[in-house]
């Protein structure tokens, strides 16, 4: 947490907030947001839009889970929930909602800033993760247009794999244009002609 951040706190005893929102200040220069509960947390964290959403309840209902999903997407911020207790239930729903840490014991001074920076790093390695999974598909997907194209053209050409491959991207860079595209094209005329 060494940039400045955005934060949303759902809290609702005042003096509590106002504790919290001390000790994140005590660990950087963050703009911090306090919201009295988790009532219209979805509309207020699409105006805010906050780097981080810190929740403290004493014990999460299924109701805040669904405005928090609502809220929060796992892909779109990190979200740091302290409850006083828990129940594997809540706790797996609370995951499921987009929940980066779930500190079980509530929540103390001393532990925002540890907990608010596994939260971001978790939140950021996940990240990471679902834009290489992204990326492998997207890939895999791209793979399989080309080997159906090259196949098109081994058996309307009578060549072989490696023959229709090279005249497929000797045709992309006469054309200016990518493999996948000369694919794609190939694809759909081969379909057509069927």
């Amino acid at each position: 947490m060494d940039s400045p951040l955005t934060i949303i706190v759902v809290e609702a005893d005042r003096q509590r907030a106002l504790e919290i929102v001390d000790a994140i200040r005590a660990s950087g220069d963050h703009r911090v947001q306090v919201l009295g509960d988790g009532a219209g947390l979805a509309r207020r964290v699409a105006e805010i839009q906050p780097h981080l959403v810190l929740i403290d309840v004493a014990n999460p209902s299924r109701d805040m889970l669904e405005e928090l999903t609502l809220a929060s997407r796992p892909t779109e911020r990190a979200v740091a929930m302290f409850v006083d207790r828990s129940d594997p239930g809540l706790t797996r729903a609370a995951i499921e909602a987009g929940v980066s840490a779930y500190v079980v014991d509530g929540l103390r001074a001393e532990r925002i800033r540890p907990v608010l920076d596994a939260a971001i790093a978790r939140f950021h390695m996940v990240s990471r993760m679902r834009s290489e999974l992204a990326a492998t598909k997207a890939a895999l997907e791209e793979r399989k247009v080309i080997d159906r194209a090259k196949g098109f053209v081994m058996r309307a050409k009578g060549l072989s794999e490696e023959q229709a491959y090279a005249l497929m991207r000797k045709t992309a860079m006469d054309q200016g244009k990518k493999l996948l595209d000369v694919a794609h094209a190939i694809v759909v005329a081969a379909e057509v002609l069927k």
